[in-house]
């Protein structure tokens, strides 16, 4: 059974980004988006019009927080061989439940990728704004750099 990361939020975070799982290089790592070919801090740096990419981790976690944006996943703990999000088994959520309580100003949740939306109606019950984003992995080739930061600029409206 693998572990997940705890979130990366505070008082002030409006906007709550939800993965999947971390991958095996970020496990590895034990940072968020730490596999170089996913594209997750190229996507917020065109977001953000901050270059993220070159920050070392604590740096690129306090840049986030201090734009209001959290980072977090769906899964807290699961099984899975390699770093797709197929290959997933067993997944057990992390506890929302709380959020409304412990973060009263985070409004809107954007989920990276289609799996980490599959609890999308749970938090629109909750009275969240929802985003689904194009992933940022390497593994969803389908849509251009391009495409999918368009897509993310969602992030600040």
């Amino acid at each position: 059974m693998l572990s997940g990361f705890p979130p990366v939020i505070d008082e002030a975070t409006h906007t709550l980004i939800l993965g999947s799982f971390p991958g095996q290089a970020s496990l590895d790592a034990q940072q968020y988006y730490a596999f170089r070919h996913n594209q997750f801090w190229r996507l917020l740096s065109v977001v953000l019009q901050q270059d993220l990419v070159v920050c070392e981790y604590p740096q690129k976690l306090e840049l986030l927080l201090a734009h209001g944006i959290g980072l977090w996943d769906i899964f807290r703990h699961c099984v899975r061989q390699g770093s797709l999000d197929a290959a997933i088994r067993d997944g057990q959520l992390n506890d929302f439940a709380t959020l409304r309580r412990d973060y009263p100003q985070l409004r809107r949740v954007c989920f990276n990728g289609k799996t980490a939306a599959k609890i999308q109606s749970w938090f629109q019950a909750q009275g969240y704004q929802t985003v689904v984003l194009p992933s940022s992995s390497p593994a969803n080739a389908m849509r251009s750099f391009a495409e999918k930061s368009h897509e993310w600029q969602q992030i600040l409206n």
